[in-house]
């Protein structure tokens, strides 16, 4: 079930409206029944494997909790890996078992062997790295002794499968989330919150109907035949994905974020202004944060972090930005551009000292408006390059895409009208023009003001907060690529 489409849109107002007027103690309950069928409108089998992780990992958290003395360590960690290796199996089996055939072909074909020719026939279950991710991070939270382990099994399912950010996250840790879930009882209907939540979801659905959707169709026309393409049209396309996913993966942590505000939860912040970020660290700061975070406080720091020197320091780095790469698909390109944002960290840690050397003997003025904007400009430029890798099909298609764009040079394109023909013709293209200097215009009031949209909407005046948001949703219905002719964009994050 889309954000996006008209069975959401029925289905959501029920689900909200019932969980307000029906006795509290069913609250948990009447969730857990609309997040099953939430997730069981894609494929009702496999809502197994759901349940499946969910029942390892309740078991696994009680099971954790009781092993406390010296004598059972060995078991506690026993159980831990066991919760481990049986989750990520999972994962491993319907998301990559025959990416890793398929290498294993192509290998033993360099090698002059026969292929294994075997391949796993089943469609990949809508956002089983984010439940996956999140029920892993109450296991280890619980191995750590950071959360108690939640006995009520009922409750525990709705941390699993919480239906706004079930398949696209935020990938919520059980210290906010399931802590929550407890206190359904307390919740009450409040306006702020409703009002709040409502503009998140509508600046949500404008992110991806107006812009995301809109510019999809200029950067698939140019990316599915990139070889028909020169330097500037290849270089839009690059900055149009650049733009996509940020609209279209931030819409979805919006309206999920929104959707569970108006229904009294608080989920964390997933983006934060990004592409204003002046270091790719920065940029990861404020990109994906549920799953950086999760990167950081469950693998990297248990790698070694930065604690045993410079060395291990970037080996733990590349390790978390290949496995990151690995977890956004089963694709060597998904790697590639994982191990792209791994080396920039790497490089710019082993070039910080000659940097400030360099800028010390230059007098460069470090704190004035235009090197920060130089940082940002070079910041954005590598995290384009970047996603060039993430939105071809191979890494050959890539260093293609990457060669044609050195080779072919066509500036005249964008003075003769040829830019029309992309996909979008004049009123679309304009179109989108607004909704990207109105994107631009709320994250910097966001990276300057540090106050999200709903937030600084309700500081207004009444009139022209509903000024806004009445505005907002003719333009969404009014210039929203959806309807008959058009092929709804399912969000871009829900394959992973």
């Amino acid at each position: 079930m889309e954000f996006n489409s008209i069975k959401f849109m029925l289905f959501f107002p029920v689900v909200v409206g019932l969980y307000f007027v029906i006795p509290v103690k069913l609250r948990q309950f009447w969730l857990l029944v609309c997040s099953y069928y939430f997730y069981m409108s894609w494929n009702a089998g496999y809502a197994v494997l759901i349940a499946a992780s969910t029942l390892i990992t309740y078991v696994s958290g009680i099971v954790l909790e009781k092993c406390k003395s010296d004598e059972t360590k060995i078991r506690k960690r026993a159980m831990l890996l066991l919760s481990l290796g049986i989750n990520l199996s999972i994962l491993f089996i319907f998301k990559y078992a025959n990416f890793i055939m398929g290498s294993l072909d192509k290998l033993l074909g360099l090698l002059h062997h026969g292929a294994i020719n075997m391949r796993f026939h089943f469609l990949l279950p809508v956002g089983i790295s984010f439940y996956t991710f999140q029920a892993l991070g109450y296991t280890i939270d619980v191995y750590r002794g950071d959360v108690k382990a939640e006995r009520n099994l009922i409750r525990y399912a709705l941390f699993v499968s919480f239906f706004p950010q079930l398949v696209a996250g935020p990938i919520e840790r059980s210290k906010n989330l399931l802590s929550q879930i407890r206190k359904t009882e307390n919740v009450k209907f409040l306006g702020g919150g409703v009002t709040s939540g409502a503009i998140l979801m509508i600046w949500g659905y404008f992110m991806k109907m107006v812009i995301s959707d809109r510019v999809a169709i200029l950067v698939n026309t140019v990316f599915d035949c990139y070889w028909m393409y020169g330097s500037t049209e290849l270089i839009l396309a690059a900055v149009g994905f650049t733009l996509q996913i940020y609209c279209d993966f931030g819409s979805y942590s919006l309206i999920a974020i929104g959707a569970a505000k108006i229904m009294g939860f608080e989920l964390m912040e997933n983006f934060n202004t990004p592409y204003f970020a002046r270091s790719i660290r920065d940029f990861w700061g404020r990109w994906h944060i549920s799953l950086s975070t999760w990167f950081r406080d469950y693998l990297y720091i248990p790698l070694g972090g930065n604690r045993k020197g410079n060395v291990r320091k970037a080996w733990n780095t590349m390790c978390v930005f290949l496995i990151s790469g690995l977890w956004h698909g089963a694709n060597w390109s998904f790697v590639a551009w994982g191990g792209l944002h791994g080396l920039y960290q790497i490089a710019g840690d082993f070039l910080k000292p000659w940097k400030e050397r360099v800028i010390q003997k230059l007098c460069v003025n470090t704190k004035c408006f235009s090197w920060k904007l130089l940082q940002v400009c070079v910041t954005f430029v590598l995290v384009v390059f970047a996603w060039i890798f993430f939105r071809a099909d191979s890494i050959r298609d890539a260093l293609n895409y990457i060669r044609r764009i050195v080779k072919r040079p066509t500036p005249w394109m964008l003075f003769n009208g040829e830019i029309y023909t992309l996909g979008l013709d004049r009123v679309e293209m304009n179109v989108l023009l607004f909704g990207l200097v109105l994107l631009f215009l709320v994250d910097l009031v966001r990276y300057k003001e540090r106050v999200t949209i709903d937030a600084f909407l309700m500081r207004q005046n009444l009139w022209f907060r509903w000024f806004v948001m009445m505005g907002a949703v003719i333009v969404i219905f009014v210039y929203g690529k959806y309807g008959v002719g058009f092929d709804p964009q399912q969000f871009i994050y829900f394959q992973f």
